[in-house]
């Protein structure tokens, strides 16, 4: 989400500043090793490649932006966003590419940057790289997923992100409808809105706004940067030096980059860049197998598996220099064959299970990232009406979900607000079950499991029907950025 602000410091480094003001900018970067002993690399291809990595550095976060944008628990070790810009070598194009932090990866051989023990390759979400071995390792394994040869890394926080927002005077994006996250405190009616730091940190954090969770947000982070790219092009910072300098001294404050990217990589930029706007760039994100419906590793969590076939087109395409709104499929692919086990908790559901129904009434079903019938659910009635687990249980079912079809009362039979009890391994199918019971509250228990436990409170009244949104078979997602800024 953050690394947004490093893509528009690379758009303002084409505004022909000059030579002394990019040189003293460069010197205010916190250097990292992101390539050091790496071997058997992919071939260089053309263009410059970035790996673009946000990590959840909110310990620079005052108290009041924490209390103000809802930032408050522990920060992690570890990358929330990750982004492949590819620049290509007429300077006429940038496209990128989001990658999904949950992506399904076997991390190499390597040493643990913490307890300092000798890993042999496992697997794990893609953002676990960062953990265990910091920058290095997440180019290494981002390397051997896409074939990709990274040129340069950088990794932003909270702080830079919401300082250069504000120093560009705020972004403005457009929302057809209403985004409200009671998570991050977002609270956009339909129409256009300009953000200043803290609105567009929330802006680009929240997930709970529907059930497309992680994949929504980064379709929001997307058009977000084509805005930040429009507003930096459009401004006239490019032609100012002194708002220039203002506004990359202050995300670079909290920028991290491999000592590769110096003055003469921003003076290279500087050049190749000059002209570059919203329309100039693209975007798209990894093709997901299913339809993005997660599998289930024991001890990782759920995960989900890119498309064989479109990631390998997608990234061939980077290597080759090509444009991605190019890339239309020749003709609609096989659906995978489910072999052995199909979902998050083990085997695919039998015959028996009654099919999910259609929505009653014209009620517009919520978009969700796992399919229900891969949701294992344990329904309590935290209330004192009777039959009211039986009810949700057999709505439930009948919606898609894998019910246990044994309601039970819970220990408490006062509860005002519908409860969520997921391990944080599993919590996009929460956030599935979160989608069909609007308003719940999320409660991650750790070690609890794949069943995901519902308590209802007294604000239930009946379920919301979902469904998985499946990309076109025959196109990959990709909009340019003049096609996502306001008009």
């Amino acid at each position: 989400m953050r690394v947004t602000t490093t893509l528009s410091v690379l758009v303002l480094s084409a505004g022909g500043i000059g030579h002394a003001v990019v040189s003293s900018l460069g010197t205010g970067i916190d250097r990292v090793d992101a390539f050091k002993d790496m071997k058997n690399r992919p071939d260089a291809g053309h263009g410059m490649n970035l790996l673009l990595v946000g990590t959840d550095g909110r310990d620079k976060i005052t108290e009041d932006e924490r209390q103000r944008y809802r930032l408050g628990g522990a920060p992690c070790h570890c990358t929330d966003t990750i982004m492949l810009v590819h620049l290509s070598a007429s300077g006429e194009r940038a496209s990128v590419v989001s990658v999904p932090r949950d992506s399904y990866t076997e991390l190499p051989e390597h040493i643990d940057n913490t307890t300092g023990k000798r890993h042999l390759p496992h697997v794990v979400k893609l953002n676990a790289a960062y953990t265990e071995g910091g920058p290095n390792l997440t180019v290494r394994t981002l390397e051997h997923m896409t074939g990709v040869k990274i040129s340069h890394y950088l990794e932003v926080d909270f702080t830079s992100f919401m300082k250069t927002v504000d120093a560009l005077g705020g972004v403005e994006i457009c929302t057809p409808r209403a985004l409200r996250d009671s998570y991050t405190g977002l609270d956009l009616t339909p129409g256009t809105h300009k953000l200043d730091g803290g609105q567009a940190l929330q802006y680009v954090r929240s997930r709970h706004i529907d059930g497309a969770a992680d994949l929504g947000r980064m379709r929001r982070q997307q058009r977000f940067l084509a805005a930040l790219i429009d507003r930096a092009t459009s401004s006239g910072v490019l032609l100012n030096p002194v708002k220039f300098r203002d506004v990359t001294s202050t995300m670079l404050t909290s920028v991290r980059a491999d000592a590769g990217f110096g003055t003469e990589q921003m003076l290279a930029l500087n050049e190749a860049m000059r002209g570059f706007s919203a329309a100039s760039s693209e975007f798209t994100s990894v093709p997901l197998a299913d339809a993005g419906a997660g599998v289930a590793v024991k001890g990782v969590g759920s995960t989900v598996k890119w498309d064989p076939v479109k990631s390998k087109r997608l990234f061939r395409a980077l290597r080759e220099d090509r444009p991605l709104t190019t890339l239309n499929e020749p003709k609609p692919e096989p659906k995978p064959d489910g072999g052995g086990t199909d979902g998050e908790h083990g085997p695919a559901a039998d015959a028996s299970r009654p099919p999910e129904r259609e929505p009653e009434g014209g009620q517009e079903p919520a978009p969700v990232e796992v399919e229900p019938k891969r949701v294992r659910v344990q329904v309590y009635n935290g209330t004192r009406r009777e039959g009211l687990a039986r009810r949700a249980d057999k709505a439930l079912r009948a919606t898609g979900f894998d019910t246990t079809r044994v309601p039970l009362n819970a220990r408490k039979h006062d509860l005002r607000r519908t409860v969520v009890l997921y391990d944080p391994r599993w919590d996009r199918s929460a956030r599935s079950l979160a989608a069909a019971l609007p308003g719940s509250e999320l409660r991650p228990v750790r070690q609890q499991g794949a069943t995901l436990k519902v308590t209802l409170g007294s604000d239930y009244r009946a379920v919301t029907p979902v469904r998985v949104e499946k990309p076109a078979k025959d196109h990959f997602e990709t909009v340019t950025g003049d096609q996502t800024v306001c008009r």
